[in-house]
C-alpha cells in the first residue's frame, strides 16, 4: 500500500504527495516525487504546500515533478485493505495442544523453559 505520510509543515495534516531536498553545496532545492521511505534531512509536503515552495535568494529550485497531486487510493490499494479485512475476519485454528511428553520446569514472565522426557 501507498505511504500515508502527512505533509512536514506545521498544523497541516493533508497527505504528503512530494519530498523536498537540499543540495547545500549548490545552493539548489530539489522537489521531487514522494520518497519510499522517509529520510532525516528532507521534507515531505503536501501538494498545495509544493507548489507554493520558494527558495532563499540566490538559491536554484529544480522541480522533477511536474503536476503534483493527491490521486488518492488505487486498485492495488483497495486490494489490499479488503485483503486484510478478510484475514482479520477469518476464524483462526485452535492451538495445538503441547505434547505430553514436555513438562515446564521453570517460568520467567511470559517465557516458560520446557524439557522434554528422557532429557
Amino acid at each position: 500500500m501507498r505511504s500515508v505520510r502527512q505533509c512536514s509543515r506545521t498544523a497541516c495534516t493533508r497527505a504528503a504527495v512530494a519530498t523536498l531536498t537540499y543540495v547545500y553545496a549548490d545552493s539548489t532545492a530539489v522537489l521531487g516525487p514522494l520518497a519510499q521511505l522517509a529520510e532525516p534531512h528532507s521534507y515531505d509536503l503536501c501538494a498545495e504546500h509544493a507548489e507554493r515552495l520558494t527558495a532563499p535568494r540566490g538559491w536554484e529550485v529544480v522541480r522533477l515533478t511536474p503536476q503534483l497531486e493527491d490521486v488518492g487510493p488505487t486498485p492495488d490499494d483497495l486490494s489490499a485493505l479488503a485483503e486484510a479485512v478478510r484475514e482479520a475476519g477469518r476464524v483462526r485454528q485452535p492451538a495445538r495442544p503441547e505434547p505430553g511428553t514436555l513438562t515446564e520446569t521453570a517460568r520467567r514472565g511470559h517465557l516458560r523453559v520446557l524439557r522434554a522426557e528422557g532429557d
